[in-house]
C-alpha cells in the first residue's frame, strides 16, 4: 500500500474522531449552559419572597393595597420602618429580647456542647453510638408535644413563664444536639497527641480542651455558634407559648402585633420583616468564610 492509499485510509478516522470531539464538546457547552440556567432559576425563586417583602416594605400605603400588584414600585418611602421603629415601642423590646436569648442560648449551647462532644470524642465507654443517636433523635422530637408540660412547670413549680429563662432553655434542646453532634465529628478527627503535648508540658485536660483543641477546631465551632443563633433567632413556637409581653417576648413574635383585628399594615410588617433579617444577613456576611470552612470541613470528615 503506498503512502497515498495510507493517506486516504486514515482520513476518515481523522474526520470521525473530530466530529465525535466536536459533539462531545457541544454537548458540554449545553451542559454548562443548563447548569447556569438552573442556578438562575433556584436564586430567583430563593430570592422572590425577600425581594417581594422589600418592594412592599417600601411602597405607599396606596399602591401596597394596589390591585393588580406592581411588580415594580412606582414609590419609594421610608414610611413602613420609620413607624416601625419610632412608633411601634414594643418592636424595639422585642428586637432587644430576641438578641438577649439568642445570644445566651449560644453561648450555653457551645460551652455545654463542647464538654460532652469532647467527651464523646476522646473517651471510651459501652453505649457511645447509642448516645449520639439519642442525642440527634432529640431534633426529630416534634417540639409542639413539650409545650403543655413546659408551661404547666414555668407557671407552677419554677414560675419563669414570661421570662427570658423560659426561652432559653427549651431553645437548648434544639440547638445543644446539634452542636454536640456537629463537633464530635471534628475533635473525633483532630489528632490526640497535640492534647497529649500540652498535658505533659503541665495543662489540664480543660486547659487542653480550650487552648489547644477548640482553637485548632475553630471553623467547626464557629458554624455551630451561627447555626444555632440563626435557629433561635428564628424561633415561633415557643416565644409565642411561653411569653405573654415584651417584657421577654421574641421579635419574631412581637412582628405577628401589626395585624390588627379589622386591618393589615402590610408595609409595615414587611419593614418589619426586613428589619429582623438584616442582623442574620450581616452575620452571615461576616463570617462567611468560616461558616463555609466549618461546614465543608464537616461533611468531608463527617
Amino acid at each position: 500500500m503506498t503512502v497515498q492509499d495510507q493517506t486516504l485510509t486514515a482520513s476518515p478516522h481523522k474526520e470521525l474522531a473530530a466530529t465525535r470531539r466536536r459533539a462531545a464538546e457541544r454537548k458540554e457547552s449545553w451542559a454548562k449552559i443548563g447548569r447556569y440556567i438552573a442556578v438562575v432559576v433556584i436564586v430567583i425563586v430563593a430570592l422572590a419572597p425577600l425581594y417581594w417583602t422589600f418592594i412592599t416594605s417600601i411602597k405607599s400605603g396606596l399602591e401596597v393595597t394596589a390591585s393588580p400588584p406592581t411588580l415594580f414600585p412606582h414609590s419609594f418611602v421610608l414610611d413602613n420602618y420609620i413607624q416601625v421603629l419610632l412608633s411601634s415601642p414594643f418592636f424595639i423590646e422585642d428586637l432587644r429580647n430576641s438578641a438577649i436569648v439568642a445570644s445566651v442560648t449560644t453561648l450555653l449551647s457551645l460551652v455545654f456542647g463542647i464538654l460532652c462532644a469532647y467527651a464523646i470524642a476522646r473517651m471510651k465507654f459501652i453505649g457511645k453510638g447509642a448516645v449520639l443517636a439519642t442525642i440527634l433523635s432529640v431534633n426529630m422530637f416534634p417540639f409542639i408535644a413539650m409545650l403543655g408540660p413546659l408551661f404547666v412547670i414555668f407557671t407552677g413549680p419554677l414560675y419563669i413563664y414570661n421570662t427570658y429563662w423560659a426561652l432559653i432553655i427549651p431553645d437548648l434542646v434544639i440547638t445543644l444536639p446539634l452542636t454536640i453532634w456537629f463537633l464530635t465529628s471534628f475533635f473525633r478527627d483532630l489528632p490526640p497527641d497535640l492534647e497529649e503535648a500540652a498535658r505533659v508540658d503541665g495543662a489540664s485536660r480543660l486547659g487542653a480542651l480550650w487552648h489547644v483543641v477548640v482553637p485548632l477546631t475553630a471553623p467547626g465551632v464557629f458554624a455551630a455558634a451561627i447555626l444555632s443563633f440563626i435557629a433561635v433567632w428564628n424561633d415561633f413556637l415557643f416565644g409565642l407559648n411561653l411569653t405573654s409581653d415584651e417584657a421577654a417576648q421574641p421579635v419574631t413574635v412581637g412582628i405577628t402585633r401589626f395585624n390588627g383585628e379589622h386591618l393589615i399594615a402590610y408595609g409595615q410588617l414587611a419593614a418589619a420583616a426586613i428589619i429582623v433579617t438584616i442582623p442574620l444577613v450581616i452575620l452571615v456576611l461576616i463570617f462567611q468564610r468560616r461558616i463555609v470552612s466549618g461546614l465543608t470541613a464537616g461533611a468531608v470528615k463527617g
